[in-house]
């Protein structure tokens, strides 16, 4: 994607964002959005990154930094995972993520740039999701919803989540979410912040599209501002930074 294209999306669709403070008072609960190695981890497999990018990179130790600092806190984190079962396609995606496989699990790796070890946090809730949405993909057999019932029982009052893919995944949660807390069904929900520097999406330029069967261009700057812009459409707000009533998170901080 070239750069005259993007200043032409941000100017035709500008993005206003804001610097969100977190009360102390007010319980907050943090979203992670598949942080896992199918769409995080060079060469894990169909939907990871071929290369090192700086976009995903930079989501993952922002996320990890919340992470931490909502541990530290003991307040409530719950982690979705995509894992889809091998007879149950998700197009227009070639299969990704299968139950089992490494690549529906947390990043590992070097400290900032891992995810794994909040799997022995009291604090976190791991859901594993078979679709895009996580609200959705939280549904059990019987009609209830883990999620919902989370939100419940912490008594949560904002949401901030972070996560991949910013116009895909990301997105499509916030949008059942918003919906679900205008309908009633979330109380005491209130906020939904989607931390924008937490957020990644996925590269596929146009010509790498044209040559490969069945794929759709995917130009990663240009999408991750399109998802955002969505999810303010919808009513989250969109953080450039956040702050707990302390020093202020930010990349490279």
């Amino acid at each position: 994607m070239v750069s005259p294209t993007i200043d032409l999306l941000k100017g035709e669709i500008p993005l206003e964002q804001e610097s969100v403070v977190l009360p102390d008072d007010a319980l907050t609960g943090l979203i992670l959005v598949d942080i896992i190695n199918g769409f995080c981890t060079v060469g894990a497999g169909n939907l990871a990154p071929r290369q090192p990018n700086s976009q995903i990179s930079g989501m993952i130790k922002e996320s990890e930094r919340l992470a931490r600092l909502f541990c530290e806190k003991k307040w409530p984190i719950m982690a979705f995972l995509d894992s889809h079962h091998p007879n149950k396609p998700e197009d227009p995606y070639p299969p990704h993520c299968i139950v089992g496989t490494d690549e529906s699990n947390l990043v590992p790796g070097p400290q900032l740039l891992a995810l794994r070890w909040i799997e022995n946090e009291p604090n976190v809730t791991i859901r594993r999701k078979d679709c895009f949405d996580g609200y959705l993909g939280s549904t059990e057999a019987d009609g209830s919803n883990v999620f919902v019932d989370w939100v419940k029982k912490n008594q949560i009052k904002s949401l901030l989540v972070v996560g991949i893919c910013t116009d895909i995944c990301v997105l499509d949660f916030v949008c059942s979410t918003l919906s679900a807390r205008n309908l009633g069904f979330l109380t005491p929900l209130q906020d939904v912040v989607v931390y924008s520097r937490a957020c990644a999406t996925f590269d596929i330029p146009l010509h790498v599209a044209i040559d490969t069967k069945g794929a759709l261009a995917h130009p990663q700057e240009f999408m991750h501002h399109v998802g955002l812009y969505m999810a303010k459409e919808r009513g989250a707000k969109i953080a450039s930074e956040v702050s707990f009533n302390a020093p202020k998170i930010t990349a490279g901080t």
